[in-house]
């Protein structure tokens, strides 16, 4: 049998995000439920063995690239700090928990938000197992890797178990199309051979317009980017 490859992304200079090593791809989209958050499926797509996905925002066959970033001229410079997540980030202390946050990487998702509050004031109140596990799983369902939360005790992270796989977020509620979710622990490779830190979960940006590229700053919600809505 021939060695499959390890899933892997590359990003194209000024192009598209190549994706190899058979990575599965879907959409999920974003529903709210009182003050809480979830996902319901979209479509599939049939499963390739490499595909390349649209990183302008402007091809008429998204999520693929199209090859209108060639037409369009344009700009894909990587502007993101190139420094390890844990260097990046601000430390909320908790009494149960400690959380890290990076801003920088925020996506806009909302599922750091939940009918008892918001995953900061959980953490304050992680004395409280319940709230504790509440904190815990705000922090999980972060798609961009803003937030890990850690045990006190071990100092391990509480992350979600992720198979290698590639979602394409869909937010109607924001009238707007999100990130590409990256779960798994897949390496992305700069347009300069740079090797990003590998995480379990990161969005990238689809719209062309983050500031922080290649990574998703939640342009796309002021810039009502669109893609199948």
């Amino acid at each position: 049998m021939p060695e499959t490859k390890k899933p892997h992304i590359k990003i194209q200079k000024d192009g598209p995000y190549l994706i190899t090593g058979n990575v599965p791809l879907y959409e999920l989209i974003i529903e709210s439920v009182g003050e809480d958050y979830r996902y319901r499926e979209g479509r599939v797509f049939p499963q390739r063995p490499a595909y390349a996905l649209c990183r302008c925002g402007k091809s008429a066959n998204k999520p693929f690239c199209d090859g209108t970033h060639g037409k369009e001229r344009f700009i894909g410079t990587e502007t993101a700090s190139r420094e390890a997540y844990l260097e990046q980030t601000e430390t909320i202390e908790g009494p149960g928990i400690t959380l890290t946050d990076c801003e920088d990487l925020c996506a806009f998702a909302r599922f750091c938000h939940s009918e008892e509050g918001n995953v900061w004031e959980l953490t304050r109140k992680s004395a409280d197992p319940t709230l504790r596990a509440l904190a815990i799983k705000t922090a999980e369902d972060c798609p961009s890797g803003r937030l890990v939360a850690w045990d006190k005790l071990t100092g391990e992270a509480y992350e979600p178990a992720y198979e290698p796989s590639i979602v394409i977020i869909q937010d109607p509620e924001r009238n707007c199309s999100g990130p590409i979710w990256v779960r798994g622990g897949i390496q992305i490779e700069g347009a300069d051979g740079f090797l990003y830190e590998v995480r379990n979960r990161v969005t990238l940006c689809r719209c062309g317009r983050s500031y922080n590229k290649p990574f998703c700053d939640a342009t796309h919600v002021s810039y009502q980017f669109k893609d199948g809505l």
